[in-house]
């Protein structure tokens, strides 16, 4: 058996990949989210799947409410991808997320499992905010990502790059809010971390399917989605992220273009090299496989909570 445990924010509840479950009192059929986790547990050896991650969830919130629930379950598999919420909040601090995301992978490790980490894509980008926004997202998410490079190679975790891979940019991969994976993202992101487990040598089962087994939302669905729980959550996110932005772009302006003009190469050669997409299964250069996670003993339960309420934050 392999017990594989979630960590994390909404990305890793499945927001994004809606499905239909029965429900085991009633057999009614209800919405739940599935998600790149339970799609990458069907492909390992006998899985157990434990989704611990919740809703708006940063780095702290991992390390404080997560970690102890996963150590109790002593997986042989534990993913923490984390960080798109550090990004949207005006607190942000890469030292305490580093700390934090330290603390976690590291308690993980030592218990003997085999952790996946993930690069983050360049939310500015995702978004298509104007210049001004996408900046200070972008630089933020260059932080959290160094900080994620160093840990991985720290810790020798399976480190999937989402940043430097062409094909996470492809409006296909991302939901109507353009912050969550669609069901192909998805699916994509599960089989990248299914690829490189497996050249680890790693036991997996099948490689998850690359194409989508429910229909995309038509624009219909998509507009009413936003006029209703998009529009929430822009109101509740405007109270802090909007002004923190504002602040951030008027500061860069007050730079002048120079010291734009020297950030951004700054970025670009976070970047390098040229944002090419790295091999299907391929780690991060320079980043050092860690050792297979011993065998649990075998157990019948399974748990695979894959219920999310809504988008980022």
């Amino acid at each position: 058996m392999t017990t594989f445990v979630a960590l994390g924010d909404s990305i890793t509840l499945g927001v994004g990949d809606p499905v239909r479950l029965a429900d085991p009192e009633t057999g009614q059929l209800r919405r739940a989210w599935r998600g790149w986790a339970a799609l990458l547990a069907e492909g390992l050896r006998d899985p157990e799947l434990h989704i611990v991650a919740g809703n708006g969830a940063c780095s702290a919130d991992v390390e404080r409410d997560q970690l102890p629930h996963a150590l109790q379950l002593r997986p042989d598999v534990a993913s923490v991808v984390v960080g798109i919420n550090d990004t949207l909040r005006p607190n942000f601090d890469p030292g305490r997320i580093e700390a934090a995301a330290a603390h976690t992978i590291g308690a993980l490790r030592a218990a003997g499992a085999e952790v996946l980490t993930m690069r983050l894509p360049d939310p500015g980008r995702m978004l298509g905010a104007p210049g001004f926004f996408a900046r200070p997202l972008a630089r933020r998410a260059h932080q959290i990502n160094a900080v994620m490079d160093g840990l991985a190679e720290r810790f020798g975790t399976v480190h999937f790059d989402a940043a430097r891979d062409e094909a996470v940019y492809d409006k296909q991969m991302w939901a109507v809010d353009r912050l969550h994976p669609s069901e192909r993202g998805h699916r994509h992101i599960a089989r990248r971390f299914h690829q490189m487990l497996a050249a680890q040598g790693f036991p997996v089962g099948l490689e998850p399917d690359p194409e989508p087994g429910n229909r995309p939302p038509t624009k219909a669905a998509q507009f009413a989605w936003m006029a209703t729980k998009g529009t929430v959550w822009v109101v509740r996110r405007s109270t802090d992220l909007v002004p923190n932005l504002l602040a951030l772009a008027y500061a860069e302006w007050r730079a002048g273009p120079d010291a734009e003009a020297e950030e951004q190469a700054a970025l670009d050669l976070a970047d390098l090299p040229g944002n090419a997409a790295l091999p299907a299964g391929a780690p991060a250069p320079g980043l050092r496989p860690g050792p297979p996670a011993p065998a649990m003993p075998p157990s019948a339960s399974t748990d695979q909570d894959l219920v999310g309420t809504g988008p980022v934050g």
